[in-house]
């Protein structure tokens, strides 16, 4: 693991990373998902795909890189952006899970790779709805400290500026920009996913130009089985690999 920092908007952001295979090319940026980090990305791919150098990345606010300021996902793109060019990387595949997803998209390398992408809205279940309406009933007559005990398991722990970003982030729509991507996408999806469901990947594989969908028995976390993860990296292989290119700017 190491560290290093880059500046974005006036503002240094100190990332923990990891290379794997650092002589080797092309590379492959994982992303992780919300609360999640580059840990997980790298227990699920850092044994397979050894021609590719791989460059694991803590997003801001997550694992090792700290962050308390408010961040769009336009910013978290501009970041790893500012990242790559202090290290000289030019990644051509970049892959990202459930909100990494959003940010590779943003990326738009030449091969983008989403495992349960999030960035299409699906409709919150009934319970959630209540409570949401239950904690902004209450937080007018006193009761704002309440927030933890309505918080979901992604905010607990969080501080102002995460839980900002949170709100922000989780509620966006992100149709429009899966529809500019330029290059080759390749979709996994897991088939019992639910915070992503299986129906927001075939949506999304019908929004990029060329795209190829792939569904995997699993849920939102198909990728940590090992079986899956052989299958996703040799599809990259096949499909993505060959002479490095560059990332678009």
């Amino acid at each position: 693991m190491a560290m290093r920092s880059c500046r974005y908007k006036d503002e240094e952001y100190p990332i923990s990373y990891e290379v794997r295979n650092p002589s080797s090319e092309p590379t492959i940026l994982f992303l992780h998902g919300w609360g999640s980090n580059k840990e997980l990305m790298r227990q699920a791919f850092g044994k397979l795909l050894p021609d590719f150098r791989h460059l694991y990345l803590d997003l801001p606010g997550f694992g090792k890189s700290p962050n308390e300021r408010f961040l769009s996902t336009e910013d978290y793109a501009g970041i790893v952006r500012e990242f790559l060019r202090e290290l000289k990387i030019a990644p051509r595949i970049v892959a990202g899970h459930s909100f990494g997803g959003k940010v590779a998209t943003l990326l738009d390398p030449d091969c983008l790779v989403l495992l349960s992408s999030a960035g299409i809205l699906v409709p919150k279940p009934f319970s959630v709805r209540m409570k949401i309406a239950l904690f902004k009933a209450l937080k007018p007559l006193g009761f704002g400290k309440l927030r933890t005990l309505f918080a979901s398991a992604d905010v607990q722990g969080m501080n102002p500026g995460m839980y900002e970003t949170f709100k922000a982030t989780v509620n966006e729509e992100f149709e429009e920009n899966f529809g500019k991507i330029h290059g080759k996408a390749l979709l996994f999806w897991g088939e019992k996913d639910t915070a992503t469901p299986l129906w927001t990947g075939e949506r999304i594989a019908g929004l990029i130009p060329d795209a190829e969908l792939y569904r995997v028995e699993g849920d939102h976390y198909f990728f940590l089985d090992p079986a899956n993860a052989k299958s996703i990296a040799e599809t990259i292989e096949k499909e993505c690999g060959g002479e490095a290119g560059s990332a678009n700017d």
